[in-house]
């Protein structure tokens, strides 16, 4: 009877590590930075925006004349359309707002089709600002893109997209609009997927090394897509209950022999 005890008992242990234990997971960010190390790097890894196919610009053109700037600042009012953030709300479109369309061109006032796809925002603007001094004295150019959009998804506590104002985010900044990783998102294991020049690419990020700080995609481009891998007890949790209903059931079966043989024991 002993042995049959000490058999159920051994397999019950092992049954209790496969179902309750899992590897240990590294939460910190950063974490192979020393906690007395002062870290410096210069930032080099700076992310260039350059002008894509469905961005939206805000051009504006500054200059003495009032009648030139009227005549050049005569962008068309759009409809109101959802935000990519939201389902409710809505954003209007503003004036002196102009579409890079498929390929690569705005329509823009009195100079026609201009090609601004490729370039940077300064290539840009000096482009336009060279077009528009054949008809405007020292004109003053301003663009701005009103749609620099990223997108988070996975295993964040908010995901969502959001409209970056400021045209710059890092991933860092991107994970806090999003609410942070949840205690089950892979720091390891970050996948960022980017569209440029109508190529898809994907790369594999890892937040607990500070090379990431290093990085050319520490900074993400519009339209970037960062989705937080979850770790392997979160996909065993969302998958079916097949297997956990099994080892329920091992797991009662088990503990009524050891119950039965514990009184027999006993006895």
């Amino acid at each position: 009877m002993r042995k049959t005890f000490t058999k159920y008992t051994l397999l019950y242990l092992a049954l209790f590590q496969l179902t309750c234990c899992g590897p240990t997971r590294n939460l910190v960010y950063f974490s192979d930075l020393k906690a007395t190390e002062n870290y410096r790097t210069a930032v080099t890894a700076a992310t260039v925006i350059h002008l894509q196919t469905n961005d939206l610009l805000s051009i504006r053109l500054s200059s003495l004349s009032k009648e030139s700037n009227a005549l050049f600042n005569e962008g068309v009012l759009e409809t109101a359309i959802p935000a990519a953030s939201t389902a409710t709300t809505e954003v209007i479109i503003p004036a002196n707002s102009y579409l890079v369309d498929s390929k690569g061109y705005i329509n823009f006032p009195v100079l026609g089709k201009v090609l601004v796809g490729g370039l940077t925002k300064d290539e840009a603007t000096a482009e336009l600002t060279a077009k528009i001094k054949k008809y405007v004295k020292s004109p003053i150019v301003t663009i701005r893109l009103l749609n620099f959009k990223i997108t988070v998804i996975g295993e964040v506590n908010k995901p969502s997209s959001f409209l970056v104002p400021t045209e710059r985010v890092n991933i860092l900044e991107a994970l806090g609009l999003a609410g942070d990783m949840t205690p089950y998102g892979r720091r390891e294991n970050v996948l960022l997927i980017r569209e440029v020049n109508g190529v898809r690419s994907t790369t594999h990020l890892n937040l607990n090394n500070k090379e990431l700080l290093d990085s050319p995609y520490f900074y993400l481009q519009q339209n970037d897509l960062i989705y937080v891998v979850p770790d392997r007890l979160k996909e065993v949790q969302a998958s079916t209950n097949t297997r956990t209903i099994t080892y329920a059931t091992i797991a009662a079966s088990v503990l009524v022999a050891l119950v039965f043989n514990f009184q027999n024991i006993f006895r």
